[in-house]
């Protein structure tokens, strides 16, 4: 089966930029990361990560380009299946391309097709929208703090600090 990938820069512009790509189910992440790279214009030698995603686009495990060492068990790139992670039921997942400049894309499964016959896989269907020449700068907010002003309140006295005992210094 063929795979077809809506994959979106993640940019705060009024101007969409993404690529339609397809591959097949059982092309590595590897591959899927080449081809995007490829479909931007990127050279594809900087590290980068896929994230899988819930629908509200939430970020989940980390499937990184190498092996981090961290964890015998974990997943790379190429070592991971498009259809061990991505099918009907999760169709989402996050790209993250050169940690240094955060070039941050969703891509999302369109739909599941039949291979026609004639055309070469991975294929480039559509490109809408130029990438702009630096990455769009992230914003990292916090959530509405007013919801926390409560939640280390423990009534104590700053200005006490020094008659308190061990327990109440360490718990």
């Amino acid at each position: 089966m063929i795979y077809r990938f809506r994959v979106v820069l993640d940019n705060d512009t009024d101007e969409d930029v993404f690529r339609d790509i397809e591959i097949r189910e059982t092309d590595s992440l590897e591959d899927l990361h080449n081809c995007i790279a490829q479909s931007f214009g990127f050279d594809g030698l900087e590290m980068a990560s896929f994230f899988l995603s819930d629908d509200a686009w939430n970020q989940g495990e980390e499937i990184p380009m190498l092996d981090l060492g961290d964890d015998a068990a974990e997943r790379t790139m190429s070592s991971t299946i498009i259809k061990e992670i991505i099918h009907e039921v999760q169709t989402k997942l996050i790209y993250v391309y050169d940690f240094l400049s955060m070039w941050t894309f969703y891509v999302e499964l369109a739909e599941i097709v039949e291979e026609a016959k004639g055309t070469d896989y991975p294929n480039l269907m559509f490109v809408h929208g130029q990438l702009p020449d630096t990455a769009p700068e992230k914003k990292f907010e916090a959530e509405n703090l007013e919801d926390f002003n409560d939640e280390f309140e423990d009534g104590l006295d700053i200005d006490d600090y020094d008659s308190l005992d061990f327990d109440e210094h360490w718990n």
